[in-house]
């Protein structure tokens, strides 16, 4: 589990394509200490497991599945990603609860100012606008941010200077695509809810044969 509080930014050394996986290697940027082959670590939002560490540097392999809805398929040598370790439970949870499975990409349509913050508007499939709400908690590229707006295919976030600093979004630019993760705890309600949605949708009510067949 990971919080999205961005602990380093880290420059991509080296790639090794491997058909359709590519193994890559990573220096973070300030070092980590003491990475335990076999952990995770979640680099721009997507959760990976360390294979070595050496030199302060760390590889990570990465399958088609993860390149396939994640944007580190567009990982060159020496771009930077966003990296954060696994939480412990005994850490501050700072941001919010993230699993480090990515959802989709979502793109960046516009760039304004607000003060020294940034304002962003992305558009994202609509089919997880259920998932999005105003001030609600989101994810993306790893970091942990507050929705502002947000519609049917679009939603705004606020980027502070500070968060400026110590991630990777002084990088996005309009057409930008970044990962997103959406709030956890709301995926679990929405599919709770779900049979309850369904028979309403079908005008077909509670009975006792619906509430029998969920436990009740």
């Amino acid at each position: 589990m990971f919080t999205g509080i961005i602990q380093s930014i880290g420059r991509v050394i080296k790639i090794h394509n491997l058909g359709k996986d590519i193994r890559i290697w990573v220096l973070p940027n300030p070092v980590f200490k003491e990475i335990i082959i076999g952990e995770s670590i979640a680099v721009n939002g997507a959760c990976l497991t360390v294979e070595s560490f050496e030199n302060d540097i760390f590889s990570v392999y990465i399958s088609k599945e993860s390149l396939e809805r994640t944007n580190l398929k567009t990982l060159t040598t020496s771009c930077t990603v966003n990296l954060e370790r696994a939480l412990r439970l005994q850490d501050r949870l700072g941001g919010h609860i993230l699993s480090g499975h990515i959802d989709c990409l979502s793109c960046v349509t516009n760039i304004s100012f607000s003060g020294k913050s940034l304002i962003y508007r992305f558009k994202y499939p609509s089919d997880y606008s259920k998932y999005v709400i105003e001030k609600g908690s989101i994810a993306l590229d790893g970091i942990s941010l507050t929705v502002n707006k947000c519609g049917m295919e679009f939603f705004e976030v606020n980027i502070i200077p500070e968060t400026q600093k110590n991630t990777t979004t002084s990088t996005w630019k309009v057409g930008t695509l970044v990962n997103t993760e959406f709030d956890l705890i709301g995926k679990y309600v929405e599919k709770i809810v779900r049979p309850w949605n369904e028979h309403r949708d079908n005008k077909q009510g509670v009975t006792m044969d619906f509430l029998r067949e969920h436990g009740f």
